[in-house]
């Protein structure tokens, strides 16, 4: 998968960027959250119309599940590759996912047991449903949601919060009322959860 990585301390931020970004959009992001941390920050392998995600999707937020199952195993066997090459402990791997970036993490977490050591989720919906979730005990996880996101309604919100809590995580949720973008407040919101994990 096309890459970069940044060595830092042992934290790892995992940089999982939304529909049409690329490997550099979260960079600026990862410098306010921790501007000590090593990164690794992913392109998506998929491209939908010339712009980048990281799995397939049949309509507007109605994903392709097959898909979504391939490139997450993907995406969790490039992350052991990763350590490998790169020397990080695979336990110290924090997802920072924005939209499709934030679906893609939360799959990983629905899907492998100590996937990730936290996550934080930007607009994230359900990644899938009616599928049984590991212990998620150890993985803290923080959601920056909009109540009037067009994208991924509160309702859903509401929603990925009750599964990932019936699993065991801890989650916080900050909402705003900026539709699906991404705001100042939401990533300092982020930056203080992330400071108490």
């Amino acid at each position: 998968m096309k890459h970069i990585f940044k060595k830092g301390s042992d934290r790892v931020l995992l940089l999982l960027h939304g529909t049409g970004g690329t490997e550099q959009d979260l960079l600026p992001l990862a410098e306010m959250l921790d501007s000590d941390a090593s990164i690794l920050s992913v392109r998506g392998n998929v491209s939908e119309n010339g712009m980048p995600r990281f799995f397939r999707r049949l309509s507007e937020g109605v994903f392709d599940e097959e898909d979504l199952i391939f490139r997450t195993k993907e995406l969790h066997e490039f992350l052991d590759e990763a350590a490998g090459k790169y020397g990080f402990k695979r336990a110290n791997v924090i997802a920072v996912g924005y939209s499709n970036g934030a679906n893609i993490a939360g799959s990983l977490i629905f899907h492998y047991e100590n996937a990730l050591k936290a996550a934080i989720l930007y607009h994230p919906m359900v990644p899938r449903r009616g599928v049984e979730l590991p212990n998620l005990s150890k993985i803290p996880v923080f959601i920056g949601a909009g109540k009037n996101d067009p994208i991924c309604p509160a309702a859903e919100t509401e929603e990925l919060t009750n599964i990932l809590e019936a699993a065991g995580s801890k989650v916080e949720v900050h909402w705003e009322y900026q539709g699906h973008q991404l705001t100042h407040s939401e990533v300092q919101a982020s930056k203080k959860w992330y400071e108490t994990i």
